[in-house]
């Protein structure tokens, strides 16, 4: 392979984006982030950190750059690590960078633009690239960064998006990369993992009990896996590291935004959608995109519900568990 085949591309200098390129540069990959805020290229050049992920020293092999013209002829492999609320104005920089020869895998988890599409359907849509993937599962940032295990989902309808994606990030014993078929899925189950660890962050703030708050969960990869056969995903995706491996991880960490802004609801202080979450904008999209299919998602429509104002968390609840009794 060329070094422009070995090198990886990453679109966004977030935490995900920047705890990623650590380890793949540590690991001696060469990668390329780009990030098209000026002060946060000089802040890195200048002191080898990110301020999303202040405590990590970003390694040498990591090349900041502001022109994504530059990385797209760097690297042939791109992942996009961006909020959703920035992917349809990021894709249309990189489309207009890129062509054919890309192979692009996002790793935002939740559903974007105004029609709440899977982010690959915008890839395709928005960008030239043939050859699209999804990248998702249980990496924390601050593992990543700091050398700790983490494991990864790689779905893609290409099995040379699979095969390139684990040779370049499949980085043992600091991750470990899975490949699976199921693009709806993973997405999917990425987007409603961030969902529900808002739900539980709320849970744990108000103390609801481990007995409630197991329920939960288990009615979480329930709901998820509904939604997910209706659109078109496979059920048993939900029940891997796109799905509950991913809610497990995140429901308790400190650090996690969604498990924060749980905390925070349960705390009564004002959520408004300046402060919204992946995981909030995914709940949100979630249940527009169940009520179009006819589905009934208590939980995640009781969240919905409280995140938009329309609800009391007490009122959520009950409703939630109403609703669910009068299901079984």
């Amino acid at each position: 392979m060329s070094a422009r085949g070995d090198t990886v591309g990453i679109v966004g200098a977030g935490a995900f984006g920047t705890g990623l390129a650590v380890a793949l540069a540590r690991a001696g990959r060469a990668v390329v982030l780009y990030t098209r805020t000026p002060a946060v290229a000089q802040e890195i050049a200048a002191t080898r950190r990110c301020p999303r992920l202040p405590d990590v020293e970003i390694p040498i092999g990591v090349r900041v750059i502001g022109d994504v013209r530059e990385l797209a002829a760097a690297a042939r492999y791109v992942i996009v690590a961006v909020a959703s609320s920035d992917a349809p104005a990021r894709l249309a920089e990189l489309g207009a960078a890129i062509d054919g020869g890309h192979l692009v895998v996002h790793a935002i988890g939740a559903l974007a633009g105004p029609d709440d599409e899977r982010v690959s359907v915008l890839i395709e849509r928005m960008t030239p690239a043939l050859r699209i993937g999804v990248l998702a599962g249980p990496a924390l940032p601050r593992d990543l960064g700091g050398g700790q295990f983490a494991s990864m989902v790689v779905a893609s309808g290409f099995d040379e998006v699979v095969r390139e994606t684990r040779r370049l990030l499949n980085l043992p014993p600091v991750l470990r990369v899975y490949g699976s078929r199921d693009v709806i899925g993973v997405e999917l189950a990425s987007a409603l993992a961030g969902a529900y660890t808002v739900a539980l962050g709320l849970a744990d703030g108000i103390k609801v009990g481990a007995g409630p708050r197991a329920v939960a969960i288990t009615r979480a990869i329930a709901e998820a896996s509904r939604l997910s056969e209706q659109a078109g995903g496979q059920i048993r995706t939900m029940s891997g590291l796109a799905g509950l491996g991913n809610l497990l991880v995140r429901a308790g960490d400190a650090d996690d935004p969604d498990y924060q802004l749980g905390l925070a609801m349960a705390r009564d202080e004002r959520v408004t959608p300046a402060r919204f979450t992946e995981g909030a904008r995914a709940a949100l999209a979630g249940v527009r995109l169940a009520t179009r299919r006819g589905l009934r998602l208590p939980l995640l429509a009781g969240l919905a519900a409280v995140l938009a104002g329309e609800a009391s968390i007490r009122d959520a609840a009950r409703l939630a568990a109403d609703t669910v009794a009068e299901e079984e």
